[in-house]
């Protein structure tokens, strides 16, 4: 199973979870209603050692539940679904769609995700307290005690 990094980081910390080969992939197909395990191996062609072992990472974080099922006359079985930080992570794979829609884009084109059927399409967006867009040419950091000093030290060099 992944180890999460002691690190102030909290990108480095989240991607001790999330960032292992094939973690985002099945997340997507859990936010698209994928939960069985036969369903994930499937749709990623994943060896199944491996498949097990991110599942079981993703459930170690509190990212995927895991709950038995058994189907009639067959044996025990699991399904894996997302849990509320599991769907907190839509707007992540949302962001990554965006950025490979724009940046390596496919000859027949994006999926638009859309409100609604006949809704407008969808972005991902930074939004302040207030519900405003904030362009990122906006942002400060602001650096707490949880920053450590050397990184402070090199980002200050590079400003």
């Amino acid at each position: 199973m992944a180890k999460v990094p002691e690190n102030p980081c909290s990108i480095a910390r989240t991607l001790g979870v999330i960032g292992e080969r094939w973690t985002i992939l099945i997340l997507r197909d859990a936010i698209e209603g994928l939960s069985r395990f036969d369903d994930f191996r499937q749709s990623l062609g994943i060896a199944p050692d491996v498949l097990s072992a991110r599942l079981a990472t993703l459930v170690e974080h509190g990212v995927m539940q895991k709950t038995e099922y058994r189907e009639h006359n067959e044996r025990r079985r699991y399904a894996y679904t997302l849990t509320p930080a599991g769907h907190e992570l839509l707007p992540t794979l949302m962001a990554l769609q965006e950025w490979g829609d724009k940046h390596l884009p496919w000859p027949e084109g994006p999926s638009v995700l859309r409100h609604d059927p006949a809704g407008a399409p969808v972005h991902v967006g930074l939004i302040d307290n207030q519900g405003h867009e904030v362009p990122p040419e906006d942002l400060t950091r602001v650096k707490t005690d949880a920053y450590p000093a050397e990184r402070i030290e090199i980002l200050t060099r590079h400003s």
